[in-house]
């Protein structure tokens, strides 16, 4: 891995380049940039998320989800290497799995709305999703693992349920969406 950085204005991005891990640089308009830059994004939304009052297993699995995706940038940052792992995605896989089974199923859509922390978790579910975009386009590009795009697709399903969860907290619910469809059926 490159170095670690000790001093932070560098000033060696002014020409609108910036350093890989391996040490090449590269335009900051590239698409591994793009794709370093939704995952670092997201990683931040997540933060914001944590700084709500969320029960104990889903502050664990966040921060969790934190560090994955911390190695899921550095992986972007160094072209060819691996740091996510296959099992990363079967951890989201339970974590999924656990949490879908205690909530209802959904008869409509839902709008992202409810209380704030699940609004927020809504907020990095569609940067989740924008994150997923600029991996797939870089991969359309450039070889890259299949644990990225994998990783990032399940990631944004679990925002979508903890939003759901998050919203079930102090006696919440889902906010429905008013479809015609609905309306006609009451």
């Amino acid at each position: 891995m490159g170095n670690r950085l000790t001093q932070i204005a560098t000033r060696t991005g002014d020409d609108g380049t910036t350093g890989l891990g391996d040490n090449r640089r590269v335009s900051k308009n590239s698409l591994r940039v793009h794709a370093m830059g939704e995952v670092d994004e997201l990683n931040s939304h997540i933060g914001v998320l944590l700084c709500e009052a969320v029960p104990a297993d889903v502050r664990e699995l966040l921060v969790e989800v934190q560090h994955q995706l911390f190695n899921l940038g550095g992986e972007l940052s160094i072209p060819g290497f691996e740091l996510l792992k296959a099992e990363a995605v079967l951890a989201l896989d339970h974590a999924l799995a656990d949490h879908n089974e205690a909530l209802p199923k959904l008869q409509e859509f839902i709008l992202p709305a409810g209380n704030r922390a699940a609004s927020q978790a809504h907020v990095c579910r569609t940067v989740a999703r924008r994150a997923e975009r600029a991996v797939v386009a870089l991969g359309a590009e450039e070889a890259l693992n299949d644990t990225p795009r994998q990783y990032l697709n399940r990631l944004s399903d679990l925002m979508f349920v903890l939003a759901r969860v998050l919203n079930r907290m102090d006696g919440g619910d889902d906010v429905y969406w008013k479809s015609e469809r609905l309306k006609n059926a009451t």
